[in-house]
Order: C-alpha cells, then structure tokens, then sequence
C-alpha cells in the first residue's frame, strides 16, 4: 500500500500552485494535513482564532494580489470561517479555504464536531467543493486556484473529509482547467467600446467613478492613462483607493456616505458616469433614485451580474477591467483632449469652498484626523495602511493621501469589525519588507487583538495605532444624530490599559494623551522594529465624521457638520 496519502497530495497540490505561506488552527479532522505541513516546504503561521485566519488570509492577498490560503478544521473551525469568507466574497478577493471533515462514514450522524460546510459556506463562497475520492486532490486544488484568482475574484472553500485525507493515492498532474459553467469574460464588446468612446467625447460634465476593480485587474495605469488622455475627473471609492493618485489634478477623493463634497457632487451633476470597476453600493449611491440624475452610464465589471442591478446602463460593458479600459485608449485614438475646463473649474471651487476640514486645539482633546496626517507626514506615505471598520477607517481614507494601488486594505462591503490587525498580520506575511500600520479603533481592537500574540510570535512586526474614544464610535454618532442622544450599548468603558495588554502579548506599547506627544510617540513606534508596537491614542469621544450623507438619503444634500447642511447647486 501506498505511504502517500490525501493529505500528502493536498500539499504537493498547494505547492504546485505556488503557496508560499498559509494561516491556519489545527484540530482533530484536519490533523492529517497538519501532519504532513510538519517541516515542508510552505510556512504555516498559527493564528489564535479561525476568524483571524481567515483575514489573515485576506490581508495576504490584498497587499500581494495572489490568492491567500487559510486553513481550518471540521465544526467550529469551519463556522468560524464564515465571517472572513462572506468579507472575502464581497470585497473580490482571491482565497482558497482548506477545512477538514468527519470521516465520509460519519457524515450526517451528528459526529463530534460535525457542521455542514459546504452547505453553510455556499452562500459565503464563490464556489466549493466536498471531496470524496483522494484520486481528485490535484484537480479540485487546481480548478479552486484558478475560480479564486480569474473573474470576479472570490473565496473557494475545499472540505476534506477525514478519511479522504488518510487514504492512500498517489500524484497525478492536473488536467489543465475544463469548466464549461465558468467561463469569464475578459474583452469588452468592441461596438460598445467605440459607443462609450463616443458619449466621452460627446460629455460636458463626465466622472470616472471607479473601485476595487481597478485593484484587483491591476488596471491603475491604464486608469491613469485614460483619465489623462480624456481629461475626466476621477473618484476613487473606498475599496478603489490608491487606484489612482490623490495628488493627481484630475483626483477629486472618495464619494459616498463620507466622501468628500466634491467627489460626493460631481456624481450628482455629472451628465455622464464612466463606472468601473464597482456595483453602485448603497453607501456610494445614497437613495438610488435621486443618485446622478442627469447622468448616463457606462458600466464597465467582470461580473455581468452587477451590471444593471442598481442602475440602468445605457453603455454596459462585460470584461476584465484593465482590458476594457485599454481598449477604451484604443477606441479613443489621436483624438484632441475636450474642453473640460468649466466643469473642472466647478469642481475645483468645490473642492476649495468645501475642504476636509477639522481644528486641533493644541491643548486638546486629540483629534484622529490629526493623528492620520502626523502618521502620513512621517512615513511620507509609504506604508501599507489597514484598518479596521468604523469612524477611524473613514478618517484614514479620507486624510491619508494614497498615490498607488495596495496600500491600503480594509473591510468595505460586509463592515468587519476587527478586521484590521489580523489582515495587518497577513500582509506583513507577504510583503515582509513593507512598513505595515494598522490603524484601529478601540471597539474593533477588542474583537481581534489576540492575533498580536501570532504577530509576536512569527516576527511580523506590525505598527497598530489604536483611537481609543471609550465608544463604537460610528454607532455612537449615529444615536448623536439619528437617536437623540441615546446611547444604548456602545460604551465600552475604560477598564482595558492598552499599553500593558500590548506588552503582555509580546509587543511594546505605548501612549500618547495630549496633541504634543502624538508626534514623538509615533517616532519613538515607528523606529522600533524587534517586535510588534502597539500605539494607543487617547481621541476626543465628541469627534464625528464629516462630510455625511445619512443612509438611504439623497447625495444632493450633504452634512459638513452636526447641524451644517449644504445643497447641491443646480
């Protein structure tokens, strides 16, 4: 009989595919594969919660934009899962889950840790699969891989029984890639290439609304390129940040709920939206009904199915973003640049009348905007930035200046909290040499900091800037302003001392109070390296952010300030 076993093909399969490193908690059901990771050739680095792993994961992938691997045993292990998988679906990204099973004999006999995984995770995945012959390993890894990386990029999950993984098999080359259900479109439609091309040039007032597919297709530069040979405005959503520069003269920042005012009206008065690369999210469009009302559009995704699902296209565009939009400078030609010079003007006034704005006092409280831009100004930018989901990830992206795609990495669609110091941990995993800081709040740091014990453990030293507020913050600005002051269950008292539960986890900590010790703090962090830092900031609880446009409202009317209203001139 054979010594070679499913679990020993599970990671020559892994190999195959170029697996570096994979994040993972071991348990009973997937023990064989733990077995054969025992001094191979990919690094494992033990998390301390199967969540963790999961946006470890995640973070991985973001920063490398190769598709991350988590691992997970049966029951718990695998529900644990669902929340980075469900994150990952939303948000596009490339990952594969390897989750192990009670044996096929046991299968619906309510075994010891027993959970249907396939059936929960089907919602949460883009594909899975149940593998019940060993002999199918290196086929399933491979097809996996593949659904992970190419389209819509998204998690696969690959649920290994037991027994599966102790059966004898041996290798076999997978069989090239034959999936008569699963075939994206890359090319664009050529006679809707040249009718985008044409409403273009024809435009008076045109935005380029763009997000996290222009990341995901690598398609920045020819992003660039189009904006420039077009003259047309660019927004850049939360998830499409860094997709293009914000010092650029054609970058107006991030629309939506808290995007900036220009960004936020340029939307609503463009005649034309040249949308790539995103699916209209409700944060962006507000009621979609009163959303760019004047507005035709060009819609530009992989995935045919959010084209159409929010907003009518008049021009829609199936394919791979970057090819699209290369075919678009094709389409274009020689042609001259179009006078956009009075609508830029009308956006550049906006942009001066209605700026980000905060005031420090240099007697405090610490204000968080403040911190970001202290943060930005002493690494000149040059950091990969992770954040958690709340009032800190809005200020990060809006007063850090990102000028290139994967530096900054967050939960956009599903709103995870605690999601930064875990995808923190992945992407110091796969970009060792990269200054990675975490900025994070205190409500979000409570959920997930144990995974600073894996940091400190596997010599990831990552910088996590901690706001602590008291508060959820985002929910408490929603009962300030929605609820009337009602402050139901979003105090979290202060009994955590930050600094001494970071060092109790292996890292340094550190504190900063008062406006005058944010800086020399942030030096003393950044220039400490032996081991993870942990900075925490004691912020002003009253700060809320702004601008703002309330869920479900119209984007022509956006708040600046608790009672500050500006409407959108017509």
């Amino acid at each position: 009989m054979s010594n070679t076993t499913g679990a020993h093909i599970l990671l020559q399969s892994l190999a195959y595919e170029g697996v570096e490193v994979a994040f993972g908690v071991p348990g009973g059901a997937i023990l064989p594969f733990y077995d054969t990771l025992y001094g191979g050739p990919i690094r494992h680095i033990l998390a301390r919660h199967e969540q963790g792993a999961g946006h470890m994961a995640e973070g991985y992938a973001w920063a490398t934009g190769r598709v991350g691997v988590c691992i997970a045993t049966s029951g718990p292990g695998a529900t644990n899962l669902v929340t980075p998988l469900a994150d990952a679906l939303v948000d596009s990204v490339p990952m594969v889950a390897i989750t192990g099973q009670v044996p096929t004999t046991a299968v619906g006999n309510d075994a010891f840790q027993e959970a249907y995984t396939t059936g929960i995770t089907m919602p949460a995945t883009k594909h899975n699969y149940f593998v019940t012959d060993p002999d199918e390993i290196p086929q399933i890894v491979h097809e996996a891989f593949h659904i992970a990386a190419t389209g819509r990029p998204g998690p696969v999950l690959i649920d290994f029984p037991k027994d599966i993984l102790n059966a004898p098999t041996g290798w076999t080359e997978p069989n090239g890639i034959n999936l008569p259900g699963y075939k994206p479109t890359v090319a664009g439609h050529v006679p809707r290439i040249r009718e985008a091309a044409e409403l273009i040039a024809a435009a008076r007032r045109p935005v380029l609304y763009v997000g996290g597919g222009i990341i995901k297709a690598n398609a920045a530069g020819p992003l660039r390129t189009l904006a420039e040979r077009t003259a047309v405005p660019v927004t850049t959503t939360l998830m499409g940040r860094g997709a293009f520069p914000d010092d650029h003269p054609l970058a107006l920042g991030m629309p939506g709920m808290h995007g900036t005012y220009a960004a936020i009206s340029a939307l609503q008065r463009a005649d034309l939206l040249i949308a790539i690369g995103v699916r209209f999210d409700d944060r962006v469009t507000g009621d979609p009904a009163t959303f760019a009302p004047e507005a035709k559009v060009i819609h530009v995704d992989v995935d045919p199915a959010e084209i159409g699902k929010v907003r009518h296209a008049d021009v829609p565009i199936v394919g791979d973003a970057r090819r699209v939009i290369e075919q678009l400078i094709e389409a274009w030609g020689d042609r001259e640049v179009p006078n956009r010079e009075p609508w830029m003007e009308m956006l550049r006034r906006w942009q001066r009348e209605h700026p980000l704005r905060y005031t420090q006092d240099p007697d405090g409280p610490v204000k968080p905007q403040y911190v970001i831009e202290e943060l930005h100004r002493l690494t000149g930018g040059d950091a990969i930035l992770v954040s958690g989901v709340g009032q800190h990830q809005m200020w990060a992206s809006q007063y850090w200046k990102f000028d290139s795609p994967r530096r900054w990495i967050n939960s956009g669609g599903l709103g995870t909290m605690g999601f930064g110091i875990p995808a923190a941990v992945g992407a110091k995993a796969g970009m060792p040499d990269e200054l990675v800081i975490a900025v994070d709040g205190d409500g979000c740091f409570q959920m997930t900091s144990q995974e600073l014990i894996t940091a400190a453990v596997e010599g990831l030293p990552i910088k996590v800037v901690v706001f602590n507020n008291g508060v959820h913050g985002m929910v408490t600005q929603w009962q300030r302003l929605f609820y009337e002051d009602r402050f139901s269950a979003s105090r979290l008292g202060d009994a955590v001392d930050y600094v001494k539960l970071a060092e109790a986890m292996g890292c340094h900590g550190f504190r900063a109070t008062t406006p005058d010790e944010v800086t020399p703090t942030l030096e003393k962090a950044l220039s400490t390296n032996d081991r993870p830092v942990v900075i925490e900031v004691v912020v002003d609880p009253e700060e809320m952010v702004f601008p703002m446009v309330p869920a479900g409202g119209s984007c022509d009317e956006v708040f600046i300030g608790r009672n500050e209203k500006v409407k959108l001139e017509r």
